[in-house]
């Protein structure tokens, strides 16, 4: 009997065991949807992340403020390090001599809510100080409009900038360059608009409010908020040299002594993405614990279920071997059996996974994908299961004595 000839015949045990064929199948396919659907969820995100991450590049860097965090020792104190005036970042920036964009600029919420005639935002929208140099330090390009003029930091200008989700929200396919908007009971003209990034968690902008820093400092104003310097330079190779210049210009700044630690953080735009990629490792290998935890339980199940199916066929078994059946060709036929059972809800699972992952994916901004890979390690996987599960019960089917096996009832 011939490989086709197995298949056929395993259809055919299929059919007259649908139910528990069934029930097996679910199993194998939760299993398979959540091994193909996390990692392509992952996937989706690392792709994002890569690409949203990598116009910032490896030639910037921001300074801003040190976590607080604990001293060691016998008794545990928690330390609080100063934030970042604005007048220190002003001051960094024009003591600042050497061949590099420097821009100063503040997080000051991240749950406004921004209002176009009868149309408002989600009360989830961030509100950024910048100056004339941060789009250029932050890697975002202009759709229309104009960036952020020095005169509108000097005077305080109430302008803005908008993403393109709060354009979209605010005025569809309207212009929105020279309209009016409220945020917070702040009028504010829209000046320019940036181009669309998308973005795994929101990091692309496009959910995003940018006003000159100094009116942020005075009409979104925070306690103790702290600002942020944004350092970018044109050649890569002098990122080292640029930040030993930059540490040694904001010790003098914040007037550290000698001997003094740090009391900031100098952060290259690379090392963030590289983080993240580095926790998503993590995510990864968790996710694959479990799929395969649930797949084991699915060998199991099918293990027990051909177990059955061999007692059940006990007395067919012991007529094709007494006509001439060969123990190889019984075996085979269980073997085949139980990798058809497992490809079918391996494909069930591989359809599901694509699609559970690519939503997960698009929901937190990620990118849609067909990952090949993680198909064919799904079809790999499911012929091992089946392999594994189908062979016990295989070889004690092909062990069967045909004389015993026909006065089996």
């Amino acid at each position: 009997m011939n490989i086709f000839q197995n298949i056929k015949e395993a259809f055919v045990s299929i059919r007259t065991n649908i139910t528990r064929t069934v029930i097996t199948c679910l199993i194998i396919s939760f299993g398979i949807m959540a091994l193909v659907g996390i990692l392509t969820a992952i996937d989706g995100i690392e792709t994002s992340l890569v690409k949203n991450f990598s116009f910032m590049g490896a030639n910037s860097f921001n300074i801003q403020n040190k976590s607080s965090g604990f001293m060691l020792g016998r008794k545990k104190k928690r330390v609080y390090y100063e934030s970042i005036s604005y007048k220190q970042a002003c001051e960094f920036k024009s003591r600042f001599d050497q061949n590099a964009v420097i821009s100063v600029n503040s997080s000051n919420t991240w749950t406004a809510t921004a209002k176009y005639r009868s149309n408002k935002t989600n009360p989830n929208t961030p509100i950024l100080g910048i100056d004339e140099a941060y789009l250029r330090v932050a890697g975002y390009e202009l759709f229309s409009g104009r960036n952020i003029a020095v005169s509108d930091v000097e005077r305080a200008l109430p302008v803005a900038i908008i993403g393109q989700e709060i354009k979209e929200t605010l005025f569809g396919n309207r212009n929105c360059i020279n309209q009016f908007i409220r945020v917070g009971g702040v009028k504010l003209k829209v000046v320019g608009l940036l181009s669309k990034k998308g973005g795994a968690f929101d990091f692309g902008g496009d959910r995003v409010i940018l006003v000159p820093v100094s009116l942020a400092r005075v009409k979104f104003s925070v306690s103790n908020l702290s600002y942020n310097i944004g350092v970018a330079i044109d050649d890569v190779n002098g990122i080292e040299g640029m930040v030993d210049y930059s540490t040694i210009l904001f010790r003098q700044v914040r007037r550290l002594k000698v001997k003094e630690e740090e009391n900031f953080s100098i952060i290259k735009s690379d090392s963030i993405s590289k983080s993240l990629l580095e926790n998503l490792s993590l995510i990864l290998l968790g996710a694959v614990f479990i799929a395969l935890i649930t797949l084991l339980g699915a060998a199991i199940a099918l293990m027990n279920i051909m177990l059955v199916t061999v007692t059940e066929r006990t007395k067919e078994i012991g007529t094709r071997k007494a006509i001439g059946a060969k123990s190889s060709t019984v075996l085979n036929q269980f073997v085949i059996e139980a990798i058809t059972i497992c490809q079918i809800g391996g494909f069930g699972g591989i359809i599901l996974g694509l699609a559970m992952g690519n939503l997960i994916s698009n929901y937190i901004g990620g990118t849609f994908i067909v990952p090949w890979r993680w198909i064919f390690l799904a079809i790999g996987v499911c012929s091992m299961v089946g392999l594994g599960a189908g062979i016990w019960p295989a070889r004690k089917a092909a062990r069967i004595n045909p004389i015993e096996a026909l006065r089996h009832e």
